[in-house]
């Protein structure tokens, strides 16, 4: 699988992560590497859309992206709308609120799809709540202690898609606060934390695991600094 995590963050270093998304479609064994690519965004919900739509577009463009769909999951897709969007190259799951997105995803059966897609060698990329759906699970974006999101829409069922053997918390930061309630809830949880901060993120490319720009992990109630 080719997966991108983005931390998230207004940074320059999020540049690098854009290349390695369009290397990663690039690289895919058979494929004409001069091939136009198409980039699907999923934002977390409707609202505001076109803004953040506008915004993928013009920093992927600058990296040799020239096809560009907007699915949104909360506004009943079409079945040819989904279809659209799965015969993308890049798949880019936005950052937002993670029950939100994570319920719509589900209802539309777009949570399977999605790692359906992964698996078949399509590259997906998911910033910050995005990223989390790539995860065993969500529940980290529910724990009191992690400054967790609103869970306005009563989402019980925390299972993402299960793409990666850990967990992911965007938005680092190395204070003390954040690193006792990191290592509290790694002993809740059975699978390690990649915490990242902005600017930064992970790319899986097969077995291969790269941790770009400061990073922690956390595993029954240690730390190590990566």
């Amino acid at each position: 699988m080719k997966l991108v995590f983005y931390s998230g963050g207004q940074s320059r270093s999020n540049h690098e992560l854009h290349k390695e998304v369009v290397k990663l479609a690039r690289s895919i064994t058979g494929r004409n590497r001069n091939r136009t690519l198409q980039l699907t965004y999923f934002p977390f919900c409707s609202d505001q859309a076109s803004l953040y739509f506008h915004r993928i577009r013009r920093r992927f463009r600058g990296h040799g992206v020239e096809r560009f769909f907007c699915l949104s999951v909360d506004d009943s897709p079409t079945a040819d709308e989904i279809k659209i969007a799965l015969q993308s190259d890049i798949i880019y799951l936005a950052g937002g609120n993670t029950f939100y997105f994570q319920k719509y995803l589900r209802k539309t059966g777009m949570l399977e799809r999605l790692a359906s897609f992964a698996k078949r060698g399509g590259v997906l990329a998911g910033l910050s709540a995005g990223g989390l759906l790539m995860t065993p699970t969500t529940k980290m974006a529910a724990d009191p202690d992690l400054e967790p999101d609103e869970n306005e829409v009563g989402l019980r069922n925390f299972k993402a898609m299960g793409l990666v053997p850990f967990e992911f918390s965007p938005h680092f930061t190395r204070s003390a606060k954040s690193i006792q309630a990191h290592l509290a809830y790694s002993k809740k949880t059975k699978n390690p934390i990649y915490a990242v901060a902005d600017g930064g993120g992970i790319i899986v490319n097969g077995k291969s695991i790269e941790i770009i720009g400061k990073a922690s992990v956390f595993y029954r109630g240690y730390r190590e600094i990566i």
